[in-house]
């Protein structure tokens, strides 16, 4: 009697082991199944034009005499503010900024002789949402050296800056178009696995980004009118069988 119940408490143990191990085999080949996945990258690109242009003038001038220093600037910034109304530009356009005025002997560590003591910097800011006007000004900025106006450089190029300022108006499309490509190249993959697409497991939307058209080397975004508005989306698909 004994070895009986010994028989079959041998017997109740193996099965119980074997069912166990069969169900654990189991639920190991469908979280396998499960976790089965495809990451893809969807891009979308937009050509678009800068709707603000940015433009500081920036002159200098140097002279012993105070009065005639003033008097030179003042001069520059006429003929810089003629400039741009000649082009089209208006008054509200235009800001005039505080002239910066440094003295060379009123320095505190100043030594050595000077050629001229006083500097007078000034600078003319355009502000425009009429790019095509301040480009066309751009090229005809030369004529200025020509009324004796030399623009400094001191803090950066003189040239415009080109911005774009409506990006949130392409976002929503663009995020959708992103978002498309990346299911497309995820069913492609799925298709030539032999698997079918599941849905989103996790997904992460690239940052957007401004760039300049054309790729001309050393050339700034800020620069060109024509920009190219770029963003890559990330996706994460689960793969069925």
């Amino acid at each position: 009697m004994k070895s009986m119940l010994t028989l079959t408490a041998a017997l109740i143990l193996g099965l119980g082991i074997a069912l166990g191990g069969y169900l654990g085999g189991q639920g190991l080949v469908k979280s396998r199944l499960g976790d089965r996945s495809v990451s893809v990258k969807g891009l979308s690109e937009r050509e678009v034009k800068a709707d603000l242009a940015l433009w500081g003038l920036r002159f200098v001038v140097t002279g012993n005499d105070l009065a005639e220093t003033q008097a030179e600037v003042k001069r520059n910034a006429e003929a810089v503010n003629n400039f741009l109304k000649s082009h089209g530009f208006s008054e509200d356009e235009i800001e005039l900024q505080a002239p910066q005025v440094t003295d060379r002997l009123a320095q505190m560590y100043s030594s050595g002789q000077f050629d001229t003591r006083f500097i007078i910097a000034q600078q003319l800011v355009l502000r425009s949402t009429d790019v095509d006007k301040v480009a066309a000004a751009n090229r005809d900025s030369s004529t200025l050296v020509e009324q004796g106006v030399v623009l400094s450089n001191e803090y950066g190029p003189v040239r415009p800056s080109y911005l774009f300022t409506k990006i949130a108006d392409v976002k929503p499309a663009m995020i959708e178009e992103a978002t498309q490509r990346a299911r497309e190249a995820a069913e492609t993959f799925a298709a030539d696995s032999g698997a079918r697409l599941g849905g989103i497991r996790r997904a992460w939307q690239g940052q957007f980004s401004i760039q300049p058209r054309d790729e001309i080397p050393g050339a700034q975004e800020t620069e060109q009118v024509m920009k190219t508005v770029r963003v890559v989306s990330t996706v994460e698909y689960l793969l069925v069988d």
